[in-house]
Order: C-alpha cells, then structure tokens, then sequence
C-alpha cells in the first residue's frame, strides 16, 4: 500500500526539521522560520555493495594541483578571486538589489568573450527576461556569436542545455529562484536551494565548467538560504556599496584558491562599472581650507593600503541627550571613543549631538582608525583644521593609550609615494621609522597628546 505524504516543517536559515510550527528555531535561534513542508515518501534505498575501494596515500605519494587559471580582463576581479579563474570553479556572489551584481557579470562576461572567441557562455536569468539580459549585454560590447541567453528557472530544463550547449562559462542568476522538479517544496527553501546546489556544483566539476551564481541576501546583509550554500562553492564573494552613491567594493569572504582579505574597487557610471585604477585617493574627498572636523588614516585591505578621510560634526544639544549618528563606522565603537575623551582628556563632549561619517561610504570595521576617529572629534569639538598632510594610523585602548598597528612598512611607503609628510602614531612606530622614513612621525603615548597637532 502506498503510504502518504509527510508534512514537516523546517527552518529556512539551517533546515532543521520539526513535526509542529515553533516561533524559535531551537537549533540556529532564529525567530518566525519556519514553512510547511510536503515530502513525498522515498522507497527504501537499496544497499550495493561497495566496488573499488580505494586506499589512503602517503604525502610525498601526492601531486599538488597546479591551476591554470584565466584572466576576466578586469584586473580588479582577478585580484579579488585569486589572480584569474579556475576552470570548474563555483563562484556564489551576493549582494544587495540594485548593487550591480548582474552587470558586474555582464560585464566580465563581455570581456572574456573578447578573449575566449572559440569558448561558449550561457547566461542563466530566473528574474529578468531575455531582452532584459540582451539589452545590457549589447550596451555593454558583447558580441559573441556563442553567447547564449536562457529565461528559466526549472534546474531540469536548465541542465539540458547546459549539455547541448557546453558552454566554458555561464552565470545562473539566482540560485533563489531555481527549482527542482524532484522536491515539491516552493522556490527559495532551504531543500530547493540545497538540491540544485548540489547538483550544479556536481555537474560544473566533472565537466570544468566555470560557473557564477548569484545569491539573494537577507535584511542582516547575510546570504539567503542555508549555511551550507556557502560551505558548498569554492568562492564566496560580496558585492556591497551604497546603491545611491557611485563606488562598488567587491570582497572574497572565502576563497580556497587564494587570498580571501582582497578587495576590488569599481566606479558605478553611464557604461558600466569601471576599474579604480588608483584606489588610494579614491576615498579622499577635495580639501577645503581650513575646513576642521576631519582626519586622515590609512586601512589595508588585502595586500593594498587605502587612505580614508574621516569626518566628525559635534554639535550643541539643547535637549539634554545627545544624538549618536554614524555612517560606516559601528555605532558602539564611535561611543566608546567619545567616553574615552571624556574620561582621559576630561571634555564634556557626551551631551553633544555627534556625527561621524566615512567618506564615500567606506565600512571600517578594524581598529586602526580609532586614533582618526579621535582626532576628527577633537578638531570638530575645537574648532580647530587638521594639516592635510598628516595622517592618523594607531588603536587606543580604554585607558586611552595609543597601540600600534601592523603591516607599517607597506602603509609608510605608500605615504611616501602620494607625498604626505606628517604621521601621528604609537611611540614604538615613531622609535623603529623615524630613522627610516621621510616622514614627520610624532609619537603619541596618550590622546591628549594629540592636542600639540591641532595646536593647542
């Protein structure tokens, strides 16, 4: 007798699975997860008996993979994924709506149908439809006679064309919106995103298929689906940026063909994103004399050092509690550097109403801007100009010293070259450099020192 369906339900954020709806996952704690699930019943599997087993081989017994990998043509994306692509590499990009990630693939596409004349492409789009694809190709150069577009969201119908076509790269966009025929569960669940995965990523090894695929991502700013998406691809990367603005960061989170701290940097114009050629005084904005309530650090990202200018308006508060707003700096770490004014350098600033932004909407999320941070609230504070020439690179602890950072000589030669000539640091960089560097490195123990910078 045939049995009968099975109703479950299971968590769309780690696919746990429970015979009644709970309002918390008592596996990954999330709220409000669960969906009805409806699986048909599998026959019995059928044990066969293992044939060829293989035997575990001594170090020296194996050769290391060489990979030959293949140039985009933008040098900012092959910076991010290793130095080129790896033929049958699955590379997962999310980011959030509207960030560019279809035209970042258009775009590489085109370059690479430029370069790979005799290889296929095939572009995947469940979301947009074929004159949509079309169009931005077009707009964007491409004119290969073997760059096939497929409207199709059925995994099915899709890797039976993947077969007839064999193309060398395709982009399936997005891996939320592909189903299987096999699962009766609705697109976008963590059974239809896990399947197809899987399938895919079966499918673009055995054949070197170099494959994209686009991820949807959550209000978090974390990709959609289950975890094990991510554990699946070989590249994991993040597009991010302010949809409003006109720069684009393209980040590895995890690569296993390279280094996962490089980051590409991309102008948002008319034809498309374009290359940022020299991306450390990308983020500087033009100098106004005289203009106080902002510093100058220098972050690494990957193997590169970028200079970001901080800004800071600290404003009278006639209502008695002072407004913290912050843009590309967390909200916990700017208050943290507020008190620690407070305390050490003893200025009222809490009752404030305080802003701090990143120019060009940059995310510090390490520590070696605090001692910046510091410096642009002090000179909004006072009213008093930081030189343009002098940069803010150094941790400060909650007894307000300054700590050093790492990676100093790549960061100082970096200030040589762009002609800066002033550098506020840790008094262990002023001992080891000053010797060494061009540089006017005035040693700071504790923030009041910075007071002899902005004069006072």
């Amino acid at each position: 007798m045939a049995k009968k369906s099975k109703k479950v339900f299971e968590c769309s954020n780690c696919g746990f699975q429970t015979a009644k709806w709970m309002g918390r996952c008592t596996d990954c704690g999330e709220w409000n997860s669960f969906t009805e699930q409806t699986f048909s019943p599998v026959q019995e599997s059928i044990k066969v008996k293992a044939v060829g087993e293989t035997q575990p081989k001594k170090l020296k017994e194996i050769e290391v993979e060489t990979y030959n990998r293949v140039s985009t043509g933008i040098d900012e994306f092959d910076r991010v994924v290793g130095g080129g692509l790896v033929p049958g590499s699955l590379i997962l990009i999310g980011g959030e709506p509207g960030i560019g990630k279809s035209t970042l693939l258009t775009e590489m596409l085109s370059k690479l149908s430029g370069r790979q004349e005799n290889e296929s492409f095939l572009y995947v789009s469940g979301e947009e439809s074929e004159g949509q694809v079309a169009g931005r190709a077009k707009r964007m150069g491409l004119k290969n006679d073997s760059f096939y577009i497929y409207n199709e969201t059925n995994w099915q119908n899709i890797l039976n064309q993947i077969k007839k076509i064999k193309p060398r790269f395709m982009v399936l966009d997005s891996i939320q919106t592909t189903t299987s025929s096999e699962l009766s569960s609705p697109p976008g669940t963590v059974s239809q995103i896990r399947e197809v995965t899987y399938e895919l990523m079966n499918h673009v090894k055995a054949t070197g298929i170099t494959c994209f695929v686009v991820g949807h991502i959550t209000k978090d700013g974390a990709i959609a689906g289950p975890k094990i998406l991510e554990h699946m691809v070989d590249t994991v990367i993040y597009f991010e940026g302010d949809q409003f603005g006109h720069y684009r960061m393209l980040r590895a989170i995890k690569n296993r063909f390279g280094n996962t701290n490089e980051v590409g940097i991309f102008e948002m114009k008319e034809d498309g994103l374009n290359e940022v050629k020299n991306p450390s005084q990308f983020f500087l904005e033009d100098d106004l004399e005289g203009n106080f309530g902002k510093s100058l650090t220098c972050i690494k990202e990957g193997t590169r050092p970028l200079f970001v200018e901080v800004q800071a308006l600290v404003a009278e508060n006639k209502f008695g509690n002072g407004r913290r707003t912050t843009q590309g700096l967390d909200n916990n770490r700017v208050a943290m550097m507020v008190a620690i004014i407070e305390k050490y350098a003893s200025i009222p600033m809490g009752m404030n109403d305080i802003y701090v932004n990143v120019v060009g909407s940059m995310k510090l999320t390490t520590r070696e801007s605090d001692l910046s941070i510091i410096a642009a609230l002090l000179s909004s504070y006072k009213s008093k100009p930081i030189p343009k020439d002098t940069i803010f690179l150094g941790e400060v602890g909650l007894t307000g010293e300054v700590r050093t950072v790492p990676h100093m000589e790549m960061r100082i030669k970096e200030m040589e070259s762009l002609n800066y000539k002033t550098l506020v640091a840790s008094p262990k960089i002023a001992r080891e450099f000053s010797k060494k560097s061009k540089l006017k490195i005035i040693p700071v123990r504790k923030i009041t020192d910075i007071f002899s910078v902005l004069g006072d």
